[in-house]
């Protein structure tokens, strides 16, 4: 198993396993991204995401998908957007590894802090995270405009 940066051509299987990740979070519907908009996104004049794989052969196994933000608090830091392994491999140490590379790539970058989010239902997840050592933070309200709200917002 080998963990490395993303490219181009692991897109296919990167949107694949997004649309997994759908399934499994019963929103499949939601996904419209598609691979050349993430080769826009993530391999344009101005990316706006990296990702790890982890590679079997051929297969990618798993992804982390992450992008640089900036906490007004603690300055550069790394957003993990999403952390997915296929459904056949989860506890098999995947998820551990990808998770070890964008940590290490947190730190190679002197990001401050690496944060995500977690559904409170995914008990496999949080437990996985727990075990870690990450703080949960119950504290705080998700808010977000969908796409169809940004072109029909007042301003």
């Amino acid at each position: 198993m080998e963990i490395r940066k993303g490219t181009k051509a692991d897109l296919p299987q990167a949107l694949e396993l997004i649309r997994e990740l759908a399934l499994y979070e019963k929103a499949p519907e939601q996904v419209d991204n598609s691979v050349e908009r993430m080769e826009i996104d993530g391999f344009g004049d101005n990316p706006v995401f990296e990702f790890f794989v982890a590679e079997e052969g051929q297969h990618i196994k798993g992804i982390a998908i992450y992008y640089y933000r900036y906490s007004t608090w603690k300055g550069k830091s790394i957003y993990l957007e999403d952390l997915v392994v296929r459904e056949s491999e989860r506890g098999s140490g995947i998820g551990k590894k990808l998770l070890d590379a964008v940590v290490l790539e947190a730190r190679n970058t002197d990001s401050r802090q690496v944060t995500w989010q977690v559904l409170d239902w995914n008990e496999p997840a949080i437990g996985f995270y727990k075990k870690l050592g990450a703080e949960l933070d119950g504290e705080w309200i998700n808010c977000r405009l969908n796409h169809e709200q940004i072109l029909n917002y007042k301003a």
